[in-house]
């Protein structure tokens, strides 16, 4: 039988993993940082978009992605 105390382990997914079971987070991750760009293009650097920036740009790091290549 199973055991109720322990997480389920077949249902998560490491984040730094680029495989099946991540779904759409690497297209997902690009798209954001394409958006960013293009609003900091048309409305300028805010803070808002500075944080926002560093976030994806540390999940793109995670993904082992280029940033220049996007």
């Amino acid at each position: 039988m199973w055991l109720s105390n322990k997480r389920p382990r077949a249902l998560n997914y490491a984040v730094t993993k680029k495989w099946a079971k991540s779904g759409r987070k690497i297209e997902n991750a690009i798209k954001h940082f394409k958006n960013l760009e293009k609003r900091v293009a048309t409305e300028w650097q805010t803070k808002w978009l500075t944080n926002a920036r560093k976030f994806v740009v540390t999940k793109l790091r995670k993904y082992s992605i280029n940033i220049n290549k996007i």
